[in-house]
């Protein structure tokens, strides 16, 4: 067994009070937000580039192309970390991993706000990326493990909250620095990413490992000290480590570590780990196909095409999106618990289905004094459908039905098709729109949004209430 060394910053547990549960509660509450902090810059940086790019456009002479990758290549550049993400957080600790990606982030942010050149700037995205990547695989994989039961759903959803947070800090940092000189004011904007990074830092210092990862490193100790603040109650500590060491003892986690994880996924998987994939790849294919970061990264585009001719009343509109699509995450981490995953899901992908055949309708209508209300409408119902489910539920329903011994990889492989299919998304929309038009971007989009929503009514069990060490028995049902 490891030597079971002190845990970081874990105080003694507080005698057992009537307030006990709620400050147990109130500690994996800041751990997790602490996690899911740490992908505010995912949110920020991607999001940046919706205004940025009108700037740097006509500053350095970029031409269509050229915007269009660069809009979209850090969710391709991010499969360089989402992919190495599982063996960096078995290997370095959760906590290692997401210190990791602060310091990629910090330094690619500093390279975007220098960079004199298309190469430059992509070198700089490539940095930026890998950090984005580490922080979207390892924090939900972290919530998911520090949270009790009661609670894994509201925990789990904060990731896709703080995301959010990112987007909407982007899109107001692109209205207020819009009259900087052009050459200044993009920059100013990337180089305001290289500061939270070092603040976050010292969060995840100052938070615990996740219990499950300091079993399958043999620090049971150190495992029960973080369980018994985590947990509803003191008595749940013991039987949810012993859970927990059943699991990794049963999985052998130790070959799991060292690639046997990625043969029983892909190679051997049982009935219940085919399942489960099935679930975790769809769930996170239909997160992205239905054209979220098409609207997060072209909304400027989409309200020009409706009528809006000013930059700053275009920018102005991408605030009101952000700040729609940040408020309405809150009815996922409100409800996911009482009302459950599912039922969100199903209600999140048949409204996205309704805004966007309703956002395509629109942008054939043709009158700006009707056609520009209308798609900010429209856009706003999509981004508020999207956030009360698919958007902070896929990581957060696939994170927890992993079974331990698959979880960091798991999580990273379903992170690697959605941010394929984001690339695909964001890296195809400009000349997708130019072959079929606009609104039959969004169309396409809808039929997409529709087939989620018979996926999740096929496929996806409800997993509320349940212990992680639980979703095998789920699923092989």
């Amino acid at each position: 067994m490891a030597h079971e060394a002190a845990a970081p910053l874990l105080l003694p547990s507080a005698p057992a009070t009537p307030d006990a549960p709620r400050r147990r509660n109130m500690f994996a509450f800041v751990c997790a937000t602490l996690a899911s902090m740490t992908t505010i810059l995912m949110g920020y940086n991607l999001a940046l580039m919706s205004g940025a790019q009108l700037f740097i456009r006509e500053d350095l002479g970029l031409s269509d192309v050229q915007v269009e990758v660069l809009t979209g290549s850090m969710n391709l550049f991010m499969l360089v970390s989402i992919l190495g993400a599982g063996w960096a957080a078995d290997l370095l600790g959760r906590r290692g991993t997401l210190l990791l990606a602060n310091a990629f982030l910090m330094a690619g942010a500093l390279a975007m706000s220098l960079g004199g050149s298309y190469a430059a700037l992509m070198a700089a995205r490539f940095v930026t990326s890998v950090g984005v990547g580490f922080s979207r695989v390892v924090a939900p994989v972290y919530n998911a493990e520090i949270s009790p039961a009661s609670t894994r759903g509201v925990l789990s959803s904060l990731l896709d909250m703080f995301v959010n947070v990112g987007i909407l800090l982007s899109y107001v940092s692109n209205y207020a620095l819009a009259g900087l000189p052009v050459h200044i004011g993009w920059r100013v904007m990337f180089a305001i990413g290289a500061l939270p990074p070092l603040f976050l830092a010292a969060g995840v210092l100052a938070m615990p490992e996740s219990p499950r990862w300091l079993v399958m490193r043999g620090r049971h100790g150190e495992a029960r000290s973080v369980l018994v603040r985590t947990s509803d109650t003191p008595g749940e500590a013991d039987p949810r480590l012993e859970e927990i060491k059943h699991a990794v003892c049963g999985a052998g986690s130790s070959s799991a570590a060292s690639g046997g994880a990625w043969k029983e996924m892909l190679v051997r998987p049982t009935k219940s780990v085919r399942r489960i994939l099935t679930c975790v790849i769809g769930l996170q294919f239909f997160q992205q196909a239905t054209g979220i970061d098409a609207i997060v990264l072209y909304s400027p585009l989409v309200f020009k095409k409706a009528g809006m001719s000013s930059n700053t009343a275009i920018l102005g509109a991408t605030v009101a999106v952000g700040v729609v699509k940040t408020c309405f995450i809150l009815v996922a981490t409100l409800f996911s618990d009482l009302v459950g995953r599912r039922p969100l899901l199903l209600a999140s992908a048949a409204g996205i289905a309704v805004a966007l055949a309703s956002l395509a309708l629109t942008l054939c209508v043709g009158a700006p004094a009707t056609s520009v209300p209308l798609t900010m409408a429209a856009v706003l119902a999509f981004v508020a459908a999207f956030s009360v489910g698919l958007g902070p539920l896929a990581p957060a329903y696939s994170s927890e039905i992993m079974p331990l011994r698959l979880r960091a990889q798991g999580t990273g492989l379903g992170t690697a098709v959605n941010r394929v299919t984001c690339g695909l998304v964001t890296m195809t929309f400009i000349s997708l729109a130019d072959w079929i038009t606009m609104p039959g971007c969004f169309l396409l989009y809808a039929g997409v949004a529709a087939a989620a929503c018979a996926f999740v009514y096929v496929q996806l069990p409800e997993t509320s209430g349940r212990s992680l060490e639980d979703m095998d028995v789920l699923f092989s049902k």
